[in-house]
């Protein structure tokens, strides 16, 4: 363990009041890509709640909106693993 708190991997699919803070990342691969490094590439976005990583899609789960948003706009088609998000 590096110290770090581990984050959730709930991402509030059946709560409403955050359905706008929850980010869907597709097209991964997530034979090479795992929940840590979603959790480095979307954490400089604001503060990560939950990240869950299924087969070939993700979903992670921020405090706010806002950082949902920026985080969306900052990742959209980004080149991850060869595969654009």
């Amino acid at each position: 363990m590096t110290g770090k708190t581990q984050t959730s991997n709930v991402t509030n699919k059946n709560d409403p009041k955050s359905i706008n803070s929850r980010v869907f990342i597709g097209n991964l691969n997530t034979a090479i890509v795992k929940k840590v490094d979603i959790e480095a590439i979307f954490s400089k976005y604001g503060k990560i709640v939950g990240c869950s990583v299924h087969k070939g899609y993700a979903f992670v789960q921020y405090m706010s909106e806002r950082h949902a948003r920026a985080a969306v706009a900052g990742e959209n088609a980004r080149i991850i693993a060869g595969q654009p998000l």
